[in-house]
């Protein structure tokens, strides 16, 4: 993970994004961090994170859980193909 004032990352945005394909981008402000700059290397790494990041998504996934903490559910090697 990189550290990078913001005000460099303003100057060259173009170099940061590139970089920001092979690691996280910590931006800084007064020396403290203020975001982080997330590169995609693909459109599938670009979905992949709005569905990681998605509150819909998130919800339906926790509500399976507990769903299958109760006993309600189907083991995945039950499941006929």
């Amino acid at each position: 993970m990189r550290r990078v004032a913001l005000s460099e990352v303003k100057d060259d945005l173009s170099r940061y994004l590139r970089l920001a394909e092979r690691q996280d981008v910590v931006i800084t402000r007064h020396g403290r961090p203020a975001g982080v700059l997330i590169g995609f290397r693909s459109e599938d790494d670009w979905f992949d994170y709005r569905l990681e990041n998605d509150p819909r998504f998130l919800r339906r996934v926790e509500v399976a859980r507990q769903s299958l903490r109760a006993g309600r559910g189907v083991r995945l090697e039950d499941v006929e193909t």
